[in-house]
């Protein structure tokens, strides 16, 4: 999850800038444009790994609940990177997605608990949005 929101921070930080800014050469552009597509490789390879390990780190955990939520980030983190959707929208989805599971699963103790409602819904208002069903609120 840290490879997620570190790529996802980092593409939404350095954009291209527009083809007739001339700050930029046609050198830096490519080089920005190259370090962009290895991010996005990033997200790529790191949804991989979550989705094809889900089992691995998650089904041992002692609860169905706990269990049933990583394996649903890890599905729609995946599905999120492999749409048809424009980076950016990508991008964010992966970060609205990412970031209550991780504060629920990586959080001070004190931080899960008082949060655990509101991260349960940001993540389910997420996952609806994902899958184009009108939001709750």
């Amino acid at each position: 999850m840290l490879r997620i929101v570190s790529a996802c921070s980092l593409l939404q930080r350095f954009e291209l800038p527009p083809a007739d800014d001339p700050g930029w050469t046609p050198v830096m552009r490519e080089r920005l444009t190259g370090e962009r597509d290895r991010w996005m490789q990033q997200l790529d390879d790191a949804t991989v790994w979550l989705l094809d390990n889900a089992m691995t780190y998650a089904g041992s955990w002692p609860s169905a609940q706990i269990i049933r939520f990583a394996v649903d980030y890890a599905g729609h983190a995946r599905a999120v990177v492999l749409s048809e959707r424009e980076e950016a929208t990508k991008v964010e989805l992966l970060l609205e997605l990412t970031m209550p599971v991780q504060r629920q699963f990586f959080g001070w103790s004190w931080s899960r608990a008082r949060h655990a409602v509101a991260d349960r819904r940001a993540f389910a208002e997420t996952i609806a949005r994902i899958s184009g069903e009108p939001s709750a609120t």
